[in-house]
């Protein structure tokens, strides 16, 4: 009994020399690149034009019907000049035209009785003329001390008081245009040299809204900081809750370039290079390594090669590529679950 045991332990020390090694391995499946990249960045919601309003003819401000903060509509009257002065100047021009149309009358009787010259009768003609439009530009100066909102806003700054004067073309009102809103925000250099590539554009608010935006203008000359100012408008209508100064969300639709195309996604650890070319691993059907030469397009920020040569049915090997050899026997090692840390269930 005692040399049948010698006997057996030899054979299975000898079995054990001769198995051979496998190597066991981290697999990954090659991810094909989306067609469309977006980028996201913060904006600010803006109001369509800040309008610096004021009169036409100068005066002393006599009285202000809105206040800072308040919604005015578009024609709606906002201040008003004193009138005394412009009033009386037109009812004196009034009574010159009246006196003069008069005597215009009798004038015009004379000439057809050819008592006075053609050149005379064109003289009272041209001067009733005359008095005629600086009468209507007399009266023009007094509807210009009534000051109207020219669009729909709001009221932001108001720079003058009553009995205060005030020069034509001085702004009194700063006054916020909201019928259209629109957003600003920077982008960086990086991106504006892939404006040509922009396909779409998307809002979304602190209220959660998301709004489809058209390109409304991106200023081509940077700013200190390399930044490029883009400008976007709503292409619906918005609700009431969005005012300016409100931040949002910018998301940018860029089209992917024709390598991003027909690239796949890999991790950097299954790359390697052999006599300076790319290649990766391959797990055959016989669960053997094969060597494949692939074609690396530019590496990204994820720590991942976009390459060519590999399809999405492939099982590339990502982690124990050290030291395989072309047709080696490997075991596959299942991913853990990303619920199951450590397999305990």
């Amino acid at each position: 009994m005692t040399i049948a045991a010698c006997i057996l332990l030899g054979a299975c020390s000898g079995g054990r020399k001769n198995a051979p090694f496998i190597k066991s391995v981290y697999v990954t499946t090659p991810v094909k690149q989306e067609t469309e990249i977006t980028k996201n960045y913060s904006g600010i919601i803006e109001e369509a034009h800040c309008i610096n309003l004021g009169f036409k003819t100068a005066g002393q401000l006599s009285r202000l019907w809105v206040k800072e903060g308040d919604y005015v509509r578009q024609g709606q009257l906002l201040a008003e000049l004193d009138t005394v002065d412009y009033q009386l100047a037109v009812e004196a021009l009034q009574i010159q035209y009246d006196q003069l149309k008069d005597e215009m009358g009798r004038t015009a009787q004379l000439f057809q009785e050819r008592s006075i010259s053609a050149n005379d009768y064109e003289k009272a003609t041209a001067g009733l003329e005359q008095l005629a439009v600086q009468l209507e530009a007399n009266k023009n100066k007094l509807a210009y001390t009534k000051l109207y909102a020219p669009t729909n806003g709001y009221v932001n700054q108001i720079n003058f008081s009553p009995a205060e004067m005030v020069d034509a073309g001085t702004g009194v009102f700063e006054l916020l245009d909201v019928s259209q809103l629109e957003v600003s925000l920077d982008i960086p250099a990086s991106l504006y040299m892939q404006r040509d590539r922009f396909t779409g554009f998307e809002c979304q608010t602190t209220c959660g809204d998301i709004y489809s935006m058209r390109l409304l203008s991106l200023t081509p000359k940077a700013d200190s900081y390399q930044l490029y100012r883009m400008r976007l408008g709503f292409k619906e209508k918005t609700g009431n809750h969005l005012t300016a100064g409100m931040n949002a969300e910018i998301t940018i639709h860029l089209s992917a370039t024709d390598t991003l195309r027909t690239g796949h996604a890999l991790p950097l650890s299954a790359i390697f290079l052999d006599h300076g070319d790319t290649y990766v691993w391959i797990v055959s059907a016989d669960s053997t390594a094969t060597k494949r030469h692939v074609t690396l397009h530019h590496t990204t920020s994820k720590a991942q090669a976009i390459v060519s040569g590999v399809s999405g049915n492939d099982q590339v090997i990502r982690a124990g590529i050290r030291n395989l050899q072309e047709g080696e026997k490997i075991q596959v090692i299942a991913s853990p679950s990303e619920t199951n840390v450590g397999g305990l269930l």
